[in-house]
């Protein structure tokens, strides 16, 4: 059963930066997207941000919520597989556990989630 890694949260203070990483446990096939989620106490998981794979025509792309466009950035290793998100500029309401997502909709189709990270961002 394939597991997705997380690493990089913690505790930082407002306007500081975290650096979270997701990556597969074993070699899998290449995602079509990946996203970043975030589960806050007492509120339902919401999408942060997602990044797409281009095609030979297109572009991949990313999307943000506005909560943390220009703040947050999403990339990815795509040899590894591996997902990242850049937070700068901090706020305490960024405080929640982060969950990572990769999903495949072309055969072998899969989706995966990770164990998710906790943030906490203390004013």
């Amino acid at each position: 059963q394939v597991q997705l890694v997380e690493s990089g949260g913690g505790l930082v203070q407002a306007g500081g930066s975290l650096r979270l990483s997701c990556a597969p446990s074993e070699s899998i096939s290449s995602p079509n997207a990946m996203g970043w989620y975030r589960q806050a106490p007492g509120k339902q998981r919401e999408l942060v941000a997602t990044i797409t794979t281009g095609t030979i025509i297109t572009f991949g792309s990313t999307n943000y919520a506005d909560s943390v466009r220009g703040r947050f950035t999403i990339s990815r290793d795509n040899a590894k597989n591996t997902l990242y998100l850049q937070m700068n500029s901090l706020k305490t309401e960024d405080t929640a556990v982060y969950y990572c997502n990769l999903k495949r909709t072309t055969r072998p189709t899969y989706e995966y989630w990770g164990q998710g990270t906790q943030v906490t961002v203390s004013s």
